[in-house]
């Protein structure tokens, strides 16, 4: 990989992350309110590769300008050693010396996985493979009467488990998350919460009982109408509580614009 290379794949990357940032692709891997960073970072990458190409350049048109008309043979510089003259070729080193690793070109990967195929969000591969990081909140705001009442996931689950359901109980509620199954086959209610980007991604699980539907595909996203239930189940992979709601009416749903729950950062 030669300089100009280098300079066309940090080109590349850099109208990648702005199309990523001017668009909703980048809430699959980022927190929204990492939005101005990432057009940032895109955009220097992008001015850092156009001058890289002009100074690179600009450095090959100058000694092509010092040349006079008549002057045709390359500048030679005469090295004497031991065993005399040894003629030495400046412009040789210029253009085998400079070169980078060839490992370098592995950079074109996930480039090339952003624009041919964009990775999706973590899904329930992920969630079943990591325990549930439920927290306990610091407080619980007071929720409004409306019925059914929609609430975030990881706000029921911190309510059942840390609040024992109280501001849940004979409450309608209407929660939303994607479908995971465990090895046997158990559905969960799932939704994946990060605190920077993906790579940290942590699930918070949510068990289901009452009216199932009999057929659920992994990665379906279900809107739940249920009401609490003080049931609970042991995460297998960490050990930590997780509760259950009883479902009333599950109906798949679009996956939403943003398929993370940050509410437990805020």
């Amino acid at each position: 990989m030669n300089r100009q290379a280098q300079a066309v794949v940090m080109f590349l990357v850099g109208a990648v992350i702005l199309h990523a940032g001017f668009t909703d692709l980048y809430l699959r891997y980022v927190k929204a309110e990492l939005r101005p960073l990432l057009l940032v970072a895109g955009a220097v990458l992008m001015a850092g590769a156009l001058a890289a190409a002009w100074y690179e350049f600009r450095g090959r048109r100058g000694p092509a300008q010092q040349d006079g008309p008549g002057d045709t043979q390359p500048h030679r510089t005469h090295e004497h050693g031991r065993d005399g003259g040894d003629e030495h070729d400046h412009r040789t080193d210029d253009h085998h010396g400079h070169r980078e690793p060839r490992v370098m070109w592995l950079l074109l990967i996930p480039l090339l996985a952003l624009i041919l195929v964009a990775p999706p969000a973590l899904g329930s591969y992920s969630a079943m493979r990591a325990g549930t990081a439920l927290q306990e909140p610091y407080g619980y705001s007071n929720l409004p009467a409306s019925d059914p009442l929609p609430v975030s996931l990881v706000d029921y689950a911190g309510r059942a488990v840390y609040d024992h359901g109280r501001s849940l109980d004979r409450r309608k509620v209407r929660i939303t998350g994607f479908v995971a199954l465990d090895t046997q086959g158990a559905p969960y209610l799932v939704r994946m919460s990060l605190n920077c980007c993906a790579a940290d991604a942590q699930p918070v699980k949510l068990a289901l009982t009452g009216d199932i539907p009999p057929v659920l595909e992994p990665d379906t996203w279900l809107r739940v109408t249920g009401t609490y239930t003080p049931k609970q189940t042991r995460d297998p992979v960490n050990n930590r509580p997780i509760p259950y709601v009883r479902v009333i009416e599950a109906v798949p749903v679009p996956a939403p614009r943003d398929p993370y729950d940050e509410s437990w950062n805020q």
